[in-house]
């Protein structure tokens, strides 16, 4: 497949605003893809060669993009060029129009070839690799048109801006790949296209109908959706039920991602209509899948109103969330953004392998740091340390011990527990974990249906130095990636909000060199919006992550993401996680979320957290209702 077809899709997707349009040409795209290149070209929809399950990531910054559209195209003032347009790609596009080093016989470039070639360039390593990498990119634009240029330079940088984040490509798949629904879809008069339901044809904008099928199904209720191999077309007696029907297909694709975190398989199941066998297939130990989230709940009243009567009550760890999964002799352990960290914390592998009695299990934890001295548990700040050591490991452990709190169980002996009630999931995690070590225990629990008794709890739990508790439902399954309301979290701390840099700009006098005034962003299904800008909290240079987070150390970690500047501002990719505090949240046109935080300030620097698990939009508005009442 020529790289061209899949820009074409770019092109058509980044054009629209509206989600349904999107979608309809992801679909129409993707259900065309012959099975041998789906792999590629869904990850490369998502500005990625690389599943969430796999740790690698492309790795390149601007400075070596710049050298590389400069070996393409002869021109030496590549940055002189991006101050200028603001944009890499953009300007990639327009020195390859006008490119000084005309190629002879040049050959129309792959989608396999791109692949191949910004694979590489994650696995480069050492003396030279730099030279090589840039010799990759250059290989590509040599061969590109300007528009295929624009879209390799934002694929490497990690700045596509289509906007096909997972949310669009789940429903991509299910269009593509699942029968159409009526009430739901619409068949183009003059194209024959089906596609989601809107006025006029996507594609053509002719005059749309009914959509028309060759295999029909016919079902009255959500539970008779049985077997749908064979169907193209699902008539459904209203929109409730079609809409359920939908639901069950898209629940069937997000379960399947948020378990294996491998787009490209979940895809070529879809592609086959078996997802239904792929989840049927069960957890494997050693591939970690994304978390159960909490979210937030108001008070004890609130907390049983959502989750019911009588709940769990838990301790709520101020420490990083890890999962730890153990095949055979293997253990390895995973932070909530999927990355191993087995090797920074020998000392909790081995006490999971000298307490926790099965040889093959994935559970649930918090791993928190604990002042011997003192005999409490440390700031987070501590682990944050270990969690970011590479060396001296074993010296690390000793200065900064942890405890290992268990709390649920995912798999055991082969048997995926994901749909039991916690309560059995509790009781199994009980009865193979031998507490013969003082630095792991099951998380302290209270189970009632009697608001005193959880206030009390509650106040034991700040009393211990704990952030406070957590309520769960007794009877509710493990749902990864979600906040469904199976439990929630209540905390006496002021509402903060973790939020990501997507922007910043260079200092003056004696912060020239440092980047400041950050501007944060909360999310918003596949986009995410700004709130505000940020720079109290900060110190100006430390030499201890415990003695808090400097410019000068940010500004580092930043560089490699910038993948804009104009004068002194930058754009940063998403990927850098804040959690701020801040005087009340106000309505605002100034920013794309409709809102901006009065007075914010840093509380610490979310190391565990993906820039796709900040704070969502709505999370913001649900603050700011509140906050009026």
């Amino acid at each position: 497949m020529r790289y061209s077809s899949l820009v074409d899709v770019y092109e058509k997707v980044e054009g629209t605003p509206k989600r349904l349009e999107k979608i309809a040409h992801l679909a129409r795209f993707i259900e065309e893809i012959p099975a041998d290149e789906l792999d590629k070209v869904v990850l490369l929809l998502q500005g990625t060669v690389f599943p969430t399950a796999e740790e690698k990531k492309i790795g390149v910054a601007a400075k070596l993009l710049s050298k590389a559209i400069a070996l393409a195209t002869g021109y030496k003032e590549i940055e002189d060029h991006w101050r200028t347009t603001g944009d890499l790609g953009k300007t990639a596009a327009e020195l390859v129009k006008t490119k000084k080093q005309q190629t002879l016989f040049a050959q129309r470039i792959t989608v396999a070839k791109v692949f191949a070639n910004i694979k590489k360039l994650a696995e480069l390593e050492g003396e030279g690799a730099v030279d090589v990498k840039a010799q990759y990119i250059a290989e590509l634009l040599t061969s590109a048109e300007p528009k295929e240029a624009q879209y390799i330079v934002r694929t490497v940088l990690g700045d596509m801006r289509v906007g096909a984040g997972e949310g669009l490509m789940r429903d991509a798949l299910v269009w593509a790949y699942y029968p159409k629904i009526s009430y739901l879809a619409s068949t183009c008069t003059r194209c024959n296209a089906t596609q989601p339901k809107t006025n006029a044809c996507v594609f053509c904008r002719g005059v749309v109908a009914q959509p028309q099928g060759k295999r029909i199904i016919n079902i009255t209720t959500q539970q008779e959706l049985t077997d749908i191999a064979d169907a193209d077309l699902i008539i459904t007696p209203n929109e409730h039920i079609a809409r359920e029907v939908y639901n069950t297909f898209t629940q069937d694709i997000q379960e399947a991602l948020d378990i294996f975190n491998d787009l490209p398989l979940v895809a070529r199941r879809a592609k086959m209509r078996s997802v239904r066998k792929l989840l049927d297939t069960g957890l494997i130990p050693g591939k970690p899948l994304k978390l159960m989230l909490f979210q937030k709940a108001q008070s004890i009243k609130e907390a049983f109103s959502i989750v019911g009567k009588p709940a769990a009550c838990e301790f709520k760890y101020d420490g990083f969330r890890l999962q730890i999964h153990r095949n055979g002799d293997c253990i390895k352990l995973f932070t909530r953004k999927l990355d191993d960290v087995t090797p920074q914390f020998p000392d909790v592998v081995e006490v999971i392998g000298k307490c926790v009695s099965s040889h093959d299990y994935i559970l649930d934890a918090e791993i928190v740091g604990f002042d011997t001295s003192q005999q409490h548990f440390a700031p987070f700040q501590d682990i944050s340390q270990r969690i970011q050591r590479k060396y001296d490991v074993h010296l690390m452990s000793k200065d900064v011990p942890v405890l290992v709190i268990l709390f649920d169980i995912l798999e055991l002996n082969g048997r995926t527990l994901i749909r039991l009630p916690f309560a059995e999931r509790r009781q199994l995690l009980s009865s193979i974990v031998k507490i013969e070590d003082a630095a792991i225990r099951l998380a302290h629990q209270l189970v009632t249906d009697k608001e005193d008794d959880a206030a009390e709890f509650y106040n034991l739990a700040l009393g211990r130095g704990t952030e406070g508790i957590m309520v769960k439902s007794l009877t509710a399954p493990y749902q990864p990636g979600a906040r469904v309301g199976y439990g929630v979290k209540i905390k006496p701390t002021m509402d903060t909000l973790d939020l990501v840099i997507v922007g910043a700009e260079w200092g003056e006098g004696k912060r020239v060199n440092m980047l400041s005034s950050f501007t944060v962003a909360c999310r918003d299904v596949d986009k995410y919006l700004e709130l505000g800008k940020v720079g109290t909290g900060f110190k100006e240079i430390t030499k201890n992550i415990t003695e808090g987070v400097s410019f000068a150390a940010l500004t580092e970690q930043l560089k490699p993401l910038i993948i804009r500047e104009k004068g002194r501002r930058v754009a940063i990719n998403p990927a850098v996680v804040l959690e701020l505090a801040y005087e009340e949240i106000q309505r605002s046109p100034s920013y794309a979320s409709g809102f901006a935080l009065r007075f914010p300030r840093l509380v610490r620097l979310r190391t565990d957290k993906n820039a796709e698990d900040c704070s969502p939009l709505s999370y913001v508005q649900k603050l700011f209702d509140e906050q009026k009442r």
